[in-house]
C-alpha cells in the first residue's frame, strides 16, 4: 500500500489577504508534493460540484447515437466528448474513462467558445484542439448543464488567480529576472484554458488494468481539481458515496523522492496541483507532478471530477517557445491516429 499524506492546505481568506504566502514552499518547493488544498470556499462551490459531477455520469449514459454527436475529430478529440482516443506514457489507448473537453476562452470573453488567434502566425492545424469551438449536449438533453459547466470554471480560474498571484510573490524572490505578476497574467488573461470533465467507468471483470488513469503529468501551469465524487451506478446512481467503498482507490501522486503517495482532496476543498508550463518558467523550482488515478475493484463504484488545466495562450512564450509549440509537441504524444 502506498503512503498516505495530508497536503498543505489554505483557507480562500488567507490566499486573497497573501497571509498563506508561508506556506507556498511546503506546497509547492522541492521536496514537496506539489499540490496546494483551498478551503473555506463559498456555499455555492459546492453546489456547483455536486451538479456538474452529477451531470457526468448523466453525460456519458447518453445514447451512442447522442454521445458522436459531441466528438470532435476536427479537433484531435480535444473537444467535447472522448472516449478511447487517446494514449497516455504506456502507449494503450484510454478506454477506462471518458472525458468531456471545454475550451474555457469563455473567462476572458464570453462570445467566446474557442482560442483568440490575433495572427496568422499559427498553423491551424497545430492548434485545433484548442481554437475549435465547444460541442455542447442540446439543453433537451442536459438541462443547465452548459451554464453550471461555465460558472464552475469560472470559480476554478478565480481561485486559480489567487494561487497564481502567490507564485508571483515567491518567483520574485527567488528567481532570478523573473517577470513580476507573470503567472497572475497566465491564468487571467488565458483563452487556452481547458476543462476537462471525467467519468471513470466501473470496472471491468476482464480487465487487466486496475489504473482508471496511467501515470502522467499535465502541462499545464495550474491544475485545479475538484474532489472526485464516487457513485454506485448499480444500486442508486442518485446519491454521492461518503467514500470510495475501496480504500485503495483514488489520487496518487509520485512524490519528488520517488514515493508513490496517496492523496484525498476534501469535498468542500479545491485542489492545485503543479504542470510542465509552470516547471519551465520557474526554472525547476516548481516541478510538475506525476500523478495517476487508481480504480476501484468494487463492483458497479465509478468516479467523476472536474480539471481544469490553466495555462498560456497561445502565443506566450514557455522557455524560449510559444505555448502553442509547446502544447503541440506534448498533444502529439497523447493522440491516436484513427
Amino acid at each position: 500500500m502506498a503512503d498516505s499524506s495530508d497536503p498543505v492546505t489554505v483557507s480562500l481568506d488567507d490566499l486573497m489577504s497573501g497571509a498563506a504566502d508561508k506556506f507556498l514552499p511546503d506546497a509547492f518547493g522541492p521536496n514537496t508534493l506539489g499540490i496546494i488544498l483551498v478551503k473555506d470556499l463559498p456555499k455555492k462551490y459546492a453546489e456547483l460540484r455536486s451538479r456538474v459531477l452529477f451531470y457526468s455520469s448523466k453525460l456519458a449514459a447518453l445514447s451512442q447515437q447522442e454521445l458522436s454527436k459531441l466528438e470532435s475529430p476536427e479537433s484531435d478529440y480535444l473537444v467535447g466528448w472522448s472516449c478511447g482516443k487517446e494514449k497516455l506514457m504506456d502507449g494503450e489507448p484510454d478506454t477506462l474513462k471518458g472525458s468531456y473537453y471545454v475550451n474555457c476562452s469563455f473567462y476572458v470573453d464570453p462570445s467566446l467558445e474557442g482560442a483568440s488567434v490575433e495572427d496568422g502566425r499559427f498553423d491551424i492545424d497545430d492548434i485545433k484542439g484548442y481554437v475549435t469551438e465547444n460541442k455542447w449536449p442540446a439543453e433537451a438533453c442536459l438541462e443547465g448543464f452548459q451554464r453550471c459547466m461555465k460558472e464552475l470554471c469560472t470559480f476554478i480560474i478565480d481561485t486559480a488567480s489567487l494561487v497564481a498571484k502567490a507564485c508571483d510573490r515567491y518567483c520574485l524572490v527567488n528567481i532570478k529576472n523573473y517577470t513580476s505578476g507573470y503567472l497572475e497574467h497566465i491564468v487571467s488573461t488565458s483563452t487556452t484554458t481547458k476543462a476537462r470533465l471525467l467519468h471513470y467507468f466501473p470496472p471491468s471483470s476482464n480487465s487487466n488494468n486496475n489504473n482508471w488513469c496511467g501515470e502522467h503529468i499535465d502541462h499545464s501551469c495550474l491544475t485545479g481539481l475538484t474532489s472526485a465524487m464516487y457513485l454506485d451506478e448499480v444500486n442508486d446512481p442518485t446519491q454521492e458515496l461518503d467514500k470510495s467503498p475501496d480504500p485503495e482507490a483514488g489520487l496518487y501522486i509520485r512524490s519528488r523522492n520517488g514515493e508513490i503517495v496517496k492523496v484525498a482532496i476534501p469535498r468542500d476543498c479545491l485542489a492545485f496541483q503543479t504542470g510542465e508550463a509552470l516547471q519551465v518558467v520557474t526554472e525547476n523550482q516548481f516541478r510538475a507532478v506525476p500523478h495517476f488515478v487508481k480504480g476501484s475493484n468494487a463492483t458497479g463504484i465509478c468516479r467523476n471530477t472536474l480539471a481544469v488545466f490553466c495555462q498560456p495562450s497561445l502565443h506566450e512564450k514557455v522557455g524560449n517557445i510559444d505555448f502553442a509549440l509547446f502544447a503541440k509537441n506534448i498533444v502529439a504524444s497523447h493522440v491516436i491516429e484513427t
